[in-house]
């Protein structure tokens, strides 16, 4: 960096992360995802084979293949708090409607970006 550069300014954004098992029973799920959050905010980022651990509703230990789809939202979370939040439900809805998951993981939180 140069000398007496003035600092880029951030600009707070809203993330939303989508965990999804892999395999292909989940793949056309995780198209839908994909294509849902290119549409909504212009692009998204897959994380493929990483992995996740929980316990299950019966109390035993699981371990599996996850995806990571995610995207940033154009705007703040500060602010949109309720529209995410019904945003995130509906997507929930739909993956619990068309899997066998007991829930599936939707997160939202504050990212800054560079700009």
């Amino acid at each position: 960096m140069k000398e007496g550069r003035n600092s880029l300014p951030l600009s707070e954004r809203a993330r939303i992360e989508i965990y999804l098992p892999s395999g292909a029973a989940y793949g056309r799920l995780q198209t839908i995802f994909e294509r849902e959050l290119l549409y909504t905010f212009g692009g998204c980022t897959v994380v493929p084979e990483t992995k996740g651990s929980y316990v299950s509703a019966d109390g035993a230990r699981e371990t599996e293949g996850i995806n990571l789809v995610y995207a940033d939202a154009p705007f703040a979370l500060e602010g949109n708090l309720e529209k995410l939040a019904a945003y995130t439900e509906q997507l929930k809805a739909v993956a619990l409607e068309v899997t066998s998951e007991e829930t599936i993981l939707i997160v939202v939180h504050r990212i800054y970006h560079s700009v």
